[in-house]
């Protein structure tokens, strides 16, 4: 899949073609795992501490109950094999895949 340029993010769901949910029920984090090491301003492994964190670009999550990882489309540029990777994981095992771009939730109202 190519995210059109409009799009920030695609987030890869754990779901199928088929409406199956994807097993094992810890893709998405190991999946992000996998890509944590990729990051802007480069490879975050020499970094002290950057292999607990999840990179940006990568990121997993739930959605209306549906495992998912939002990639960010600024992968694809600063590192094409990394964002190969993912679209082809998604591709391969025929999960469902939307662009978008995911909004944070507004600050609570101060009281």
């Amino acid at each position: 899949m190519a995210a059109t340029p409009s799009n920030q993010e695609v987030f890869i769901l754990g779901k199928t073609q088929e409406g199956k949910t994807f097993r094992p029920s810890d893709w998405s984090e190991r999946l992000a795992g996998v890509m944590s090491s990729f990051r802007p301003g480069g490879s975050g492994g020499h970094r002290l501490g950057a292999h607990l964190s999840y990179s940006p670009w990568c990121v997993p999550t739930v959605i209306d109950g549906v495992k998912c990882v939002v990639v960010n489309t600024a992968l694809r540029e600063h590192e094409p094999m990394a964002w190969a990777f993912v679209m082809d994981f998604a591709r391969d095992n025929h999960l469902q895949t939307v662009e978008a771009c995911l909004i944070p939730d507004p600050p609570p109202a101060r009281a």
